[in-house]
Order: C-alpha cells, then sequence, then structure tokens
C-alpha cells in the first residue's frame, strides 16, 4: 500500500489521522475520454478516438472499481478490441505488482513489474495513489482515464461502430434514475464498506456503517418491487453494485466489520444476486481467490496476522 510522490514511491496506508479516523477517498486524477471520433469528452482532452487494439486496460480481481471495467469489457464484447493485463492479489511495500501468480495476466506492454510504473511512465512527476483500473493508449503512451466510472460509460458505447456488441447499459430515457441510484449506493455502500473498513475510531465507524446497512435495507425493499435495481433491465447501476455485493460475505462483513446482516440474510438482495452472477461471462471475471487473499493478506493494519480464512463457502450457481 503506497502512493508516488513527485514520481517517488512511498510505502505509506491512508492518512486518518488528520480526518478524525474517517476515510476519504481521492478524486481520479486522469479522466480522459474515448469517443468515437476522438473529440474531447466530458473532462480531459481529445485525440481518444474508439481503435481497435489502441488501448489496454490494466485491473486487479479483487478491486471492486477495476472489476466493473471487466465486467463491461466482457459484456460488450471488447475482449478482442482492448487488451488486459491483471495484477498479482498481493500489495505489499511495491503496491500492485505483476508478480507471477495464478490469474495473474502480466505486462506485455510495457514490460513493467510494479504497477506504478505505469503511472511514471505517463507521468514522470505523478503524485498519488496509484490505484486501479487504468485504461492506457498505446499510441500516446498515456493513461486516458484510472476512474472506473467514466471507463465503463466509454465501454458502454464508444466502441459501438466497431465491433462492440450490442447494449446499453445507460438507456438515454432513465439515465436520471440510474445517476440517483449510483449516487446512493457509491457514498453509502461501494465507498461504505471502505469508511467501515478503514476507520481508526469508533465514531468513524458508526458514522459509516449504520447507513450503510440502511441502504441494504432500501434496496432489499426496492427488489420486492423490481427484478432489478430500475426494473425489467440489468443497466450500469445493478453491475456497480453488484462488484461490491459479491465481495460483501466473503470479506466486507468480517474483515471490514460490515456484520450487521450478510447479503446471504436477505431474501431478494441474495436471489438479484445470484442472478447477476449468472450470467454469461460474469462468472469469469470473478476470482474468490484473488478477492481473499488480497484483502486479508495486504492490508496488514487491519489483519496483522495475515491469515486468510478458508470460508465462507458460498454457492452463486
Amino acid at each position: 500500500m503506497g502512493l508516488l510522490q513527485k514520481g517517488k514511491w512511498v510505502d505509506r496506508w491512508y492518512d486518518t489521522k488528520s480526518t478524525d479516523g474517517h476515510f476519504i477517498r481521492k478524486e481520479s486524477q486522469f479522466r480522459n475520454w474515448i469517443t468515437k471520433d476522438g473529440s474531447v469528452g466530458k473532462t480531459g482532452k481529445g485525440g481518444f478516438k474508439a481503435e481497435n487494439n489502441r488501448y489496454h486496460l490494466y485491473v486487479s480481481y479483487a478491486c471492486p472499481w477495476a472489476h466493473r471495467t471487466l465486467i463491461f469489457r466482457s459484456l460488450k464484447g471488447l475482449e478482442k478490441i482492448i487488451s488486459l493485463s491483471i495484477v498479482n492479489w498481493f500489495m505489499g511495500k511495491n503496491g500492485w505488482t505483476f508478480e507471477e501468480g495464478d490469474g495473474v495476466i502480466p505486462d506485455r506492454l510495457n514490460k513493467t513489474k510494479f504497477l506504478y510504473q505505469i503511472y511514471t511512465i505517463a507521468d514522470p512527476d505523478y503524485s498519488g495513489r496509484v490505484t486501479v483500473p487504468i485504461l492506457w493508449d498505446k499510441k500516446t503512451n498515456a493513461i486516458v482515464s484510472n476512474e472506473s466510472s467514466e471507463i465503463i460509460r466509454m465501454f458502454n458505447s464508444a466502441f459501438d461502430e466497431i465491433g462492440a456488441e450490442e447494449g446499453d447499459f445507460y438507456p438515454v430515457n432513465i439515465r436520471d434514475k440510474i445517476d440517483s441510484l449510483n449516487d446512493r449506493i457509491y457514498k453509502s455502500l461501494n465507498n461504505g464498506v471502505y469508511q467501515c473498513g478503514f476507520a481508526t475510531s469508533q465514531e468513524a465507524y458508526e458514522k459509516a456503517v449504520y447507513p450503510l446497512f440502511e441502504t441494504l435495507d432500501w434496496i432489499e425493499k426496492l427488489l420486492s418491487e423490481n427484478r432489478f435495481l430500475t426494473g425489467d433491465k440489468i443497466t450500469e447501476a445493478d453491475w456497480r453494485l453488484f462488484t461490491t455485493l459479491i465481495r460483501f460475505d466473503t470479506v466486507y462483513y468480517g474483515h471490514f466489520k460490515c456484520n450487521i446482516k450478510r447479503i446471504k440474510d436477505y431474501h431478494n438482495l441474495s436471489n438479484y444476486l445470484r442472478e447477476l452472477y449468472q450470467k454469461p461471462g460474469i462468472a469469469d471475471t470473478v476470482n474468490f481467490h484473488h478477492i481473499k487473499s488480497h484483502y486479508y493478506a495486504s492490508q496488514e493494519k487491519i489483519n496483522p496476522s495475515r491469515v486468510v480464512p478458508v470460508g465462507p463457502k458460498i454457492e452463486f450457481n
């Protein structure tokens, strides 16, 4: 766990002393957009045209934010258009690495050993956390984006005219509804589990954990009326929720102390999670070995022994 300071790697845990024990996530710094014609997107600069084999995706199976992009790469059939590297599950003194291991796909593109080197290739003076996902432009040797919520929007539509599969998970007519769902779920649940797990005071932990379960209760009620979050069709909001739910009983319930209830204890949520998991291609994006081993063995501040539990055994098929 660490960060870069003016291009130099520093092994340092998150600072919660200055925030009274609260974990505050920093915003992503690379916010360019791939567009169909290379025009400027919502943020950043232009020049990133949707092209076959121009872009490369760096991810971790363990990370829920990176998992979103793996899912959309699969849903849209972009495996043949966007190449992939997957880091090792263990994050130690050098952060994410490409050390050999089950499920690791090395960085054959830039030949790096450590993920932070991708950031320094893009910007030798970069300062900030070294995170996944990273969407890399092979043509200009630049990071297009390291913001997962925007990468999945690019994958959703930017490549539609050059071979992506059909499917729109952010339909124009319900975008306001999706945005509203995303906003609440991100603040209290997607990010809320981290606010619980990384809290270093009782007050900070309790301030996060109760809203988290209020949101789970709210979603449980919503799913008693709808098959998916917005109705009968799966949208971006469902997949953004999925990557947190699939990790919940395995790591967040115990490791992050989100232990008022399990997803298994929610009738509608557990059935919903199982249905999403069973969609074609989704199970291939889920690696529980990477997920459990990363959280329990990497986050020494939370689990000093680094012992990884053998359970729970959860059946999604």
